[in-house]
């Protein structure tokens, strides 16, 4: 089918993707377990209940001041964001009256971060309809592709000589220019807590990816959680640099929209050059991020001697930080450290998985070493005897995957949307959450002893030398390590010292054996971690198979 066929069918109404049925979406009172579900749920079928205040604001009202800033490598472009609002709606008027997009419909986006990314998101919301997040490096554009997920538009940034009904991202912004006004009013759109705005993708680290239609009931619930805790507003610039096909990212252009603040779009290859030139009060970053921002200030003060730890990092982030924020993947005991403490930086832990957006989060006043906070507004975490945490959420982000094999959604879901996380994990007294790992990752020993492996991986990845370390048990009688280095070429030298103060501090069931040293270190683009920079444990093991078998491999304890 040709993009032109494709469009006329869609004006014609005759290439709809209905909309994901989601189920009855009531939850119970609490009943065991700690944490806060404060919002009261909406009753059960409730699809004629409105989702409160803020996605209506998002598809109705003017922001009411801050700018979006696009920041490249060349430089920084800046757009008020009263402006950017204006043309999402020239925009939506454009993909309603040429392609027939209405509520319902989903258009997939196949392209890194850009301002055009911001600007079809917020006119597919002023529709009603869904979008597509799709990574780069994880999907190509095809027909197939857009068919396989029932996407009625696939705009990219990418060559689409093979892709005939692919549409470009350039030129989007012209295109919603000023120009004549449009003739009628976009239809109002009303969203219910239940609709499904966009379809994510989970990160793949343990397969293929699932998707996942979240609800506008859970965006709704996030956003007013976290501003509960962070209060951010105008003065505030908070930097984005993970890709945009990630939900959770799209969240802090929403915040802004709603808030008045400012809001920095850019890659995680310009992240670094541009940080200081922005002048961000809050950057939104994984754990690995926040390993090589340790190695950079680390190598400005060997550069500079006499600088302080705090001014070193301030030549990296600015002058104006007001907190680091992290999650997607466990921060090392080292790197929390040193920020909160060291370089005097506040870097806030939380906890959050694709299925449930975020949990618990650690914030002023709330805030504990070694734990990932405490639950947010209408979430409650639960503990399972077998040690397995749960989620229940007023708002849950779905019930059930969209695009997985048979049985996948029933392993994950209740059917009030209550998520096993299959993370292991216990709350303290007071109700800071800590997690311990993945229950997938706990290594029985052929003594029957069971290695929870996430905090030796931990002790490995303290010292800087080392960016990643995954620990496996190819014969069930010892465990063998996997180390990235954190620099070319590997220190041998530091990552062998590591290994014997490691085996020290630990019991003799969880001592390493020895050590196998990537080469090259795991990349997003080598498809040895995700997109989140979260190794992939199952790649990792296919692609490290052989030496992990062959005993005289690698350095040995």
């Amino acid at each position: 089918m040709t993009a032109q066929e494709r469009a006329e069918r869609q004006g014609r109404g005759e290439l709809r993707a209905q909309p994901q049925p989601t189920g009855s979406r009531h939850t119970t009172s609490p009943t065991q377990g700690r944490g806060e579900l404060r919002d009261q749920p909406p009753p059960a079928g409730s699809r004629h209940a409105t989702v409160p205040d803020t996605i209506r604001r998002l598809t109705s009202a003017e922001p009411t001041g801050g700018n979006l800033h696009v920041a490249r490598l060349e430089g920084t472009r800046t757009i008020p964001l009263r402006e950017l609002t204006a043309r999402s709606a020239r925009l939506a008027h454009h993909l309603r009256e040429h392609y027939g997009i209405g509520p319902g419909d989903r258009i997939g986006v196949l392209a890194a971060n850009s301002l055009e990314w911001v600007l079809l998101d917020l006119a597919a919301l002023r529709l009603g309809a869904q979008t597509a997040g799709l990574e780069p490096g994880k999907f190509t554009p095809s027909t197939e592709l857009a068919d396989r997920y029932g996407l009625h538009l696939l705009f990219t940034d990418q060559d689409t000589a093979g892709a005939p009904d692919t549409l470009p991202m350039a030129g989007l912004w012209e295109l919603a220019g000023p120009g004549d006004a449009p003739d009628t009013p976009l239809p109002p759109v009303t969203w219910h807590a239940e609709d499904v705005t966009t379809l994510k993708f989970t990160s793949g680290s343990t397969g293929i990816p699932k998707g996942l239609g979240a609800t506008a009931g859970s965006i709704d619930s996030s956003l007013r959680a976290v501003q509960e805790i962070f209060e951010h507003g105008p003065g505030d610039n908070l930097f984005v640099f993970l890709p945009l096909s990630l939900l959770q990212q799209r969240y802090w252009v929403y915040s802004a929209l709603l808030h008045g603040h400012d809001v920095t779009v850019t890659t995680y290859e310009a992240a670094f050059a541009t940080l200081r030139r922005v002048r961000p009060t809050v950057v939104m970053g994984v754990p690995a991020f926040y390993e090589s921002a340790r190695r950079q200030i680390g190598a400005r003060l060997r550069r500079t001697p006499g600088r302080s730890p705090a001014e070193a990092a301030r030549s990296l982030f600015g002058d104006r930080i007001r907190y680091l924020w992290t999650g997607s993947a466990p921060a090392s005991p080292a790197v929390l450290r040193f920020f909160n403490d060291t370089a005097g930086l506040p870097l806030y832990e939380g906890y959050g998985l694709n299925e449930t957006c975020i949990v618990t989060k650690n914030h002023p006043g709330a805030h504990r070493e070694g734990s990932v906070g405490k639950a947010v507004r209408g979430k409650e975490v639960l503990i399972g005897e077998d040690g397995v945490i749960s989620v229940r959420s007023t708002h849950p982000v779905n019930n059930h995957y969209a695009y997985a094999r048979p049985g996948d959604s029933e392993k994950v879901f209740s059917p009030d949307g209550t998520v096993r996380t299959g993370d292991l994990g216990h709350l303290d007294e007071d109700g800071f959450l800590f997690v311990h790992g993945r229950a997938d990752d706990v290594i029985v020993l052929d003594n029957g002893k069971k290695v929870i492996v996430r905090p030796i991986e931990e002790l490995m990845r303290a010292d800087p030398a080392i960016a990643e370390c995954v620990l496996f048990s190819p014969t069930q009688t010892d465990l063998v390590a996997v180390v990235s280095p954190a620099a070319q070429p590997a220190d041998h030298h530091a990552i062998a010292a590591r290994l014997a103060a490691v085996n020290a501090a630990t019991t003799p069931d969880e001592r390493i054996s020895r050590v196998l040293v990537a080469d090259p270190p795991f990349s997003i683009e080598g498809g040895l971690l995700t997109s989140q920079y979260k190794p992939k444990r199952p790649d990792i093991r296919a692609a490290y198979h052989s030496p992990l078998h062959t005993q005289e491999a690698g350095i040995h304890a």
